[in-house]
């Protein structure tokens, strides 16, 4: 009985043993390319009218 519990554990132990994992990371010849596709114009309108407003609220005689 002990020896087919040793011969498991040593079969066990020689499968485990046997597994080995391996990682490879290969760099890409490419280069990464992020699109990014930002809308700047409103905000900039935004604030050129909010500007603007201001302008002609502190001076009405401008025009």
């Amino acid at each position: 009985m002990k020896t087919k519990i040793l011969f498991c554990l040593i079969t066990a132990s020689a499968l485990i043993g046997g597994c080995k994992h391996t990682v490879e990371f290969e760099p890409s010849d490419k280069p990464i390319i992020i699109e990014l596709n930002v809308n700047i114009n409103q905000e900039i309108r935004v604030r050129l009218d909010k500007d603007v407003e201001d302008l002609i609220a502190d001076n009405p005689d401008l025009f």
